[in-house]
């Protein structure tokens, strides 16, 4: 990019000092006034559309630079419950999920009491406060640029759970304590790479997975039946072979009742997109019937989504896309006439 030149210009010392004097009671310098000298000068004599095509190259070389700086930045997103408070932090720079274990161990043994205030005495002593929309918006570029937000982690305080946004397999949720002692087993052997004792860190986990409110995983994530369209949308019966409980807050994995839940996905063929909420139906053993409300976060979308495409070229044959494109196009065709 360009910049600013230097000029060099000459005057005799004393000359200079006698000056610097004067301009100093006025509360003004030799460079102040030489330098709005110059100015006036290239407004008087460098004609007004030079000027402005000038402006409009240091503005648009400034952009470019800005605009290269933030491709170069690495984000990472917290979102940190605690006494049914939520709060939000990024953090300027690349963290990885065994930081956030070792954080977690330290934490939990030396029993330091608030989250928030621990985290802020941690490593993650940099991270800054930011609106629920920001942290939206890092969440859902977590899902469409991964290399720009390279971590989002929801630590719940009260529900003593971790849980980290995977761009490919959506939300990872295991217990505190569960990662804690996954962070002793990875160090117990010394001397080996960064990337071997994540690796470690995470085969300890493998089997440890929660099913947790807000944070649906590809491995909650199975359909069953046939793909119906409604007004423009198709739905997706989601088996409820998780911890549908867990998930949206019922009490139906239980022999106390005999309640059921169904669950329905719903796909936007003119949008090209998953609706915004799951359709969650409680059916009482009473006959009642009562809505569940659980609206979908950006991770939730996009595994949803993957796992919708994969249904429908299993079922049909074809892409989620071309799918929709076909039923949308037969809705458009005029009835045939009946011949005489």
């Amino acid at each position: 990019m360009s910049g600013d030149m230097q000029l060099e210009l000459w005057l005799h010392e004393y000359k200079m000092d006698a000056l610097s004097s004067v301009l100093e009671e006025q509360g003004s310098s030799v460079e102040k006034q030489m330098q709005e000298m110059l100015i006036d000068l290239y407004a008087e004599l460098v004609p007004h559309e030079v000027q402005q095509d000038i402006r409009t190259r240091i503005d648009a070389e400034y952009a470019a630079e800005q605009a290269e700086k933030e491709a170069a930045r690495k984000y990472t997103a917290f979102c940190v419950r605690e006494n049914g408070e939520k709060s939000f932090f990024q953090l300027d720079r690349t963290e990885d999920i065994l930081e956030v274990g070792k954080f977690l161990r330290r934490y939990l043994r030396e029993d330091q009491g608030n989250g928030i205030a621990a985290l802020q005495t941690s490593a993650f002593a940099r991270m800054e406060p930011v609106t629920a929309e920001r942290y939206d918006q890092l969440l859902a570029l977590r899902v469409e640029a991964p290399n720009k937000v390279t971590g989002v982690f929801d630590l719940d305080f009260d529900r003593q759970e971790l849980s980290t946004a995977d761009d490919v397999d959506g939300w990872k949720t295991w217990s505190m304590q569960d990662v804690s002692t996954a962070v002793y087993h990875a160090y117990r052997k010394s001397c080996l790479r960064p990337e071997q004792y994540v690796s470690r860190f995470l085969e300890k986990l493998e089997s440890k997975e929660l099913t947790s409110p807000g944070h649906l995983s590809a491995r909650d994530i199975s359909f069953a039946e046939e793909i119906t369209e409604i007004d423009g949308l198709l739905d997706f019966y989601m088996e409820a072979s998780f911890d549908v409980d867990a998930a949206f807050g019922t009490h139906v994995c239980t022999g106390e009742n005999d309640d059921t839940l169904n669950v329905y996905a719903n796909y936007d063929m003119a949008a090209g997109q998953v609706c915004d909420e799951l359709e969650v139906d409680l059916h009482r053993a009473d006959g009642r019937e009562e809505p569940v409300e659980y609206r979908l976060n950006p991770v939730e979308k996009a595994a949803l989504l993957r796992k919708m495409d994969a249904y429908c070229q299993e079922q049909t044959g074809q892409t989620l896309k071309d799918y929709s494109a076909q039923l949308m196009a037969e809705e458009m065709e005029p009835p045939t006439q009946p011949t005489m």
